[in-house]
């Protein structure tokens, strides 16, 4: 059990059967009244962002997730293959437990995939990942970093706007967390 007093940004909560992210809170003290906590927390099955309100020191069961390092391994179209890196076991997910983070997998790439109760529910890339344009329209003499943008296909299939400098086959390196393009390496 954890109370409310003892919210911090990431820790993961259960309310009524589901797993909850503490994504914000705030602790609110009015003149008039208790203390309460205030919080937006994003479940970890849906990704749904809900608000919701607690007495100040109410306590909720703490849902204990197991992080693991994988290593992705391919994708038969619909299934994505992992292996545990400590154990050497595989498993697959589905496009659904997958999320967004199809967008920038490249085989043999080590991802987190975070379990709750034996079973995984999110998947998390590294922060930045570097990916070859692999579709774009071919850069022009004289195209400089400023002044516009044109899409790249990127070899895990995202596409991304990136300078009109870039030219098929150039490594970029990609934020995975806005899907942006930083820099070509």
């Amino acid at each position: 059990m954890i109370s409310t007093n003892e919210f911090k940004t990431g820790v993961t909560v259960e309310i009524d059967g589901d797993v909850f992210t503490i994504v914000d809170f705030q602790h609110v003290k009015p003149g008039k009244g208790a203390a309460f906590v205030r919080t937006k927390m994003k479940n970890v099955k849906t990704g749904n962002v809900i608000e919701k309100t607690f007495r100040a020191g109410e306590k909720l069961p703490r849902a204990h997730v197991d992080r693991r390092q994988m290593q992705y391994l391919y994708s038969t179209g619909e299934e994505y293959e992992v292996m545990d890196n400590e154990t050497f076991e595989q498993m697959s997910l589905t496009e659904e437990q997958i999320g967004d983070a199809r967008k920038f997998l490249k085989e043999n790439m080590v991802i987190t995939i975070a379990m709750y109760q034996g079973s995984p529910i999110g998947v998390e890339v590294p922060f930045f990942v570097e990916l070859e344009v692999v579709e774009t329209d071919p850069g022009i003499k004289g195209d400089t970093a400023s002044g516009g943008s044109k899409p790249a296909k990127l070899e895990s299939g995202a596409v991304v706007q990136v300078p009109f400098f870039v030219n098929i086959g150039d490594v970029l390196r990609i934020d995975t967390r806005t899907g942006t393009y930083m820099e070509r390496v």
